[in-house]
C-alpha cells in the first residue's frame, strides 16, 4: 500500500488521535474507441486498489475516432455501471491537468508486452515532470493473459466486417471482446455510424 505522508491529517476518534489519509484517487485515460473487456478487467482490478477511479475518455481533435467522445463515455458508463467507486469523464487536454483538477495522484496504465512497458516508462517520467514536484505515480497493471490479443482496433474491424451479419450473429461475436453491459449500446451506435456512411 502506498501512503502519501503529505496527505495524512490527524483526526480525533474515541478521544484518541488517529491518522487518516486522503482518499486515493486514480485516473485511467484512453480513447476507448471502443472500450474492451481488456479495459474493463483493468478497471475492475484497479477499483479494488483505489478509493476512487475515474475513467477519462480522451477527446483529441486530431485523432479520427469511430465514435464521438459522448458516445464513448456512454458506453464506458454502461460497462462500469455496477462498480460503485468508478466514474467516467471526458477530457481534451493533458491527462496530468485533469488529474490535478480532481486531486488524483495515480495514473493507471495497462501493459500487454515489452513495447508497452518501454512506451509507458517514458510517459510516466514526463508526467512526473509536468505534474510538478513528482507527486504523481503511474501504476502499471499487466493485462490478463486471455486479453492480450484484445484491442479497440480489433473490435472496430469486427464491427465493420460483421456489419452484414444478422444482429444475433454480430452480437454473439462482439460479446467476446466488449463488456456485456455495453454490447447493445455499441451495436446500436455502430449502426448509426455505418448507416451514415
Amino acid at each position: 500500500m502506498v501512503w502519501n505522508s503529505k496527505a495524512q491529517k490527524p483526526v480525533v476518534e474515541d478521544n484518541r488521535e488517529v491518522k487518516c489519509r486522503e482518499p486515493r484517487v486514480a485516473v485511467f485515460a484512453g480513447s476507448f474507441d471502443p472500450f474492451t473487456v481488456g479495459h474493463f478487467d483493468l478497471v475492475k482490478r484497479a477499483a479494488g486498489m483505489f478509493d476512487s477511479l475515474i475513467v477519462v475518455v480522451a477527446q483529441n481533435a486530431s485523432k479520427k475516432n469511430l465514435f464521438d467522445a459522448e458516445t464513448r463515455k456512454a458506453m464506458v458508463e454502461a460497462a462500469v455501471s455496477e462498480i460503485p467507486n468508478v466514474k467516467v469523464a471526458i477530457h481534451g487536454g493533458l491527462t496530468v491537468d485533469f488529474m490535478k483538477s480532481v486531486g488524483a495522484h495515480y495514473l493507471l496504465r495497462g501493459i500487454r508486452n515489452a513495447s508497452d512497458l518501454d512506451a509507458e516508462q517514458a510517459v510516466a517520467w514526463n508526467n512526473k515532470v509536468i505534474y510538478g514536484d513528482g507527486d504523481v505515480e503511474t501504476v502499471l497493471l499487466l493485462s490478463a493473459q486471455e486479453h492480450l490479443v484484445v484491442s479497440s482496433t480489433l473490435v472496430r474491424e469486427l464491427l465493420k466486417c460483421g456489419a452484414s451479419k444478422r444482429a444475433t450473429e454480430q452480437k454473439s461475436l462482439i460479446s467476446k471482446y466488449v463488456p456485456k453491459n455495453m454490447v447493445s449500446l455499441l451495436l446500436k451506435e455502430f449502426r448509426k455510424v455505418y448507416e451514415a456512411v
